[in-house]
């Protein structure tokens, strides 16, 4: 599972998440929209907007799919809820893989039921090689005895570890750069999909009117 807001969908969530498949040896990944993310602001176009673009972003890649199951929920997107969705799919065996970036990772002491997400899945988080923040006390506390190095000591369990990963690719896109780019007017060409950027300007989406 690789939750997102994908507000737009870029290329560097699309490379991670084939790199992700092909390290981790998965059989899938669920690139799973974000309808109402509890701990950032509110998405610039609408749920139904955003999915279309992550489908189109996907479009065929093997073992890419873009998963709608939060947008289907009332209320907050609540990443406890979404594993357990995706455990009663594939069942008690299953090895589960929670994606986080770095950043996110940082403050998942501060997200709801943190101990379940550990219950439910392993927690895989996206290493930033050029930083080194201190990590807090309750985090510490969290992952305290979870810590495992490789991905093939992860997949022993179905769940309750944390691997942190260097992907081989590092693109260094921003949503936020590619909001403002849009929003001027100015070119976004190979920073998305050919698909997702000829939506998003047909449609005028992120256009400032």
């Amino acid at each position: 599972m690789l939750g997102g807001t994908f507000d737009p969908v870029h290329l560097g969530h699309l490379r991670s998440a084939v790199e992700l498949r092909e390290v981790l040896n998965l059989d899938r990944v669920h690139m799973v929209l974000a309808k109402v993310p509890p701990l950032r602001g509110k998405p610039q176009v609408s749920a139904r907007d955003r999915l279309a673009l992550l489908r189109l972003g996907v479009g065929d890649t093997p073992g890419l799919l873009a998963d709608p199951r939060e947008l289907e929920r009332e209320g907050p997107s609540y990443s406890a809820d979404t594993l357990a969705s995706l455990r009663q799919e594939y069942g008690p065996e299953a090895c589960l893989v929670m994606v986080l970036g770095h950043d996110a990772f940082l403050r998942l002491s501060d997200w709801r039921s943190p101990k379940r997400l550990f219950e439910l899945a392993h927690l895989v988080v996206i290493d930033r090689p050029d930083f080194d923040a201190p990590l807090s006390q309750p985090l510490r506390e969290l992952i305290a005895g979870r810590e495992v190095d490789s991905g093939e000591m992860l997949m022993q369990r179905p769940a309750g570890g944390l691997l942190r990963l260097a992907l081989p690719t590092r693109l260094a896109i921003s949503a936020t750069e590619v909001r403002r780019r849009l929003a001027e007017g100015s070119s976004v060409r190979y920073l998305l999909p050919e698909a997702v950027e000829a939506r998003l300007l047909t449609d005028s989406l992120y256009r400032h009117s």
